[in-house]
């Protein structure tokens, strides 16, 4: 790679992370005929956290990126269904918003995504395919050189340093100018997935596969904040769970729970736990919903604790950048921790096209970070308030035209126009 950047050069791009925010923003900087490297701490990467919603505002950029929905494996998500963990029966909120039932959001299997993005990112296609670099830990980074280190001391100069390394993000502590610990929130939960094969042989189950397709969500009443978030993913041939529970006697007291944001603690290897153990948790739910977990297990139970990360003075430094978790990680009570990832990745590469100089990126990440910083933290914030409030996304048309109506790659566009473009060059 040359060592400068003129108007006919690409960009040198190093993205740490190779998770979904990571690829998705290779895939967006290819296109541009950009120059990308990305860097992944672990040798085999893997998609533990199961499944994941992906509402309408992020398929506009997996679309707008080409990414093959029929790959993606969705269940089409039409809304939420909540039930007492007592019993009885559920409530149903469709979403408020035409657009999100005209045209659903996907509930899809993480690794079916992963493997989607990687395809676009590393195949060959438009631009120049990314380099994915498996197994290479990076130690350091200075915003200003454009370089990065790695765990063998090599060096990696770059015209532009994308951080996707998640809530434990090595190059968050570099932009930030000091560490930014993730910390406790006293919020554990289960993941798992299940085979859903026999499903309708199980009565018991009929709460589980009956009215709109979309999510479940079982919530302890009267008690310390305990939750099933149910839903299937892989063309209804799974069903994942996510079951959240207090850790702590001060959090089961309900005093201190919600001090922050949180978001899973990832780490190569997850603790795991028994069927047995997950049961004990939940034993104060009604018994029919406890029949799920007699479903045979596609999955290992992993055991995650939630952590929480603060709001952060900035995203951006020198040809430096955060995005997703690394920025913003937050509670998975919206659906749109993913969602704001693609995002931001998608704005990149509109704000980041053919031609752009290595000179040009301070301005650009400056014009990235007073695009996407208020509506990440937003979210973030807003999915922290969801227990304590009461889940108030479902009943808010104003919050649900918020995201779901949003246009990110029209925002990009305009944002680019206005500061870089012909609008820019009239005023």
């Amino acid at each position: 790679m040359a060592t400068s950047n003129t108007s006919s050069q690409p960009l040198r791009i190093s993205i740490v992370g190779a998770g979904i925010g990571g690829l998705t923003a290779a895939i967006a900087l290819r296109k541009n005929g950009h120059l990308v490297q990305i860097f992944e701490a672990v040798e085999i990467k893997t998609e533990i956290g199961a499944a994941l919603g992906v509402n309408i505002n992020a398929l506009k950029v997996l679309d707008h990126i080409g990414v093959s929905r029929d790959n993606l494996k969705g269940v089409p998500w039409h809304g939420n269904i909540f039930f007492g963990s007592e019993g009885g029966e559920g409530t149903t909120h469709r979403w408020l918003v035409p657009a999100a039932n005209e045209h659903p959001g996907l509930l899809v299997h993480r690794s079916d995504v992963y493997e989607e993005l990687k395809r676009l990112a590393t195949s060959e296609g438009e631009g120049p395919p990314a380099e994915l670099r498996l197994g290479v830990k990076v130690v350091a980074c200075d915003p200003e050189e454009g370089t990065i280190t790695l765990n063998g001391s090599e060096t990696i100069r770059s015209d532009l340093i994308l951080g996707a390394d998640g809530v434990h993000s090595v190059i968050r502590t570099h932009i930030a100018g000091s560490v930014v610990n993730a910390q406790d929130s006293g919020l554990s939960c289960f993941r798992t997935v299940l085979e859903a094969s026999n499903l309708r042989d199980i009565p018991e189950l009929e709460w589980l596969h009956g009215g709109i397709s979309g999510v479940r969500s079982i919530v302890l009443k009267g008690g310390p904040p305990k939750m099933l978030l149910v839903y299937p993913c892989r063309n209804g041939t799974l069903v994942n769970v996510v079951a959240f529970y207090p850790d702590s006697p001060e959090d089961a007291a309900g005093k201190s729970l919600f001090r922050g944001i949180t978001q899973l603690h990832s780490h190569s290897r997850v603790p795991t736990a028994t069927r047995e153990e997950l049961l004990a948790k939940f034993s104060d739910f009604d018994p029919k919903y406890l029949c799920l977990f007699d479903l045979p297990a596609h999955s290992e139970i992993h055991k995650w604790k939630l952590r929480m990360l603060p709001l952060l003075p900035t995203w951006v430094s020198g040809c430096a950048a955060l995005l997703g978790d690394a920025a913003h990680a937050m509670l998975p009570l919206l659906g749109q921790g993913a969602a704001m990832a693609i995002e931001e990745a998608g704005s990149l590469g509109y704000l980041l096209p053919a031609g752009t100089k290595r000179e040009d990126i301070p301005a650009r990440l400056q014009a990235y970070q007073d695009l996407r910083k208020p509506r990440g933290d937003f979210v973030k914030t807003k999915s922290f308030e969801q227990i304590a409030q009461g889940f108030t996304f479902l009943r808010s048309k104003e919050m649900q035209s918020y995201l779901l109506e949003y246009e990110p790659i029209n925002a990009a566009e305009e944002c680019y126009q206005k500061l870089f473009g012909e609008e820019s060059l009239a005023n």
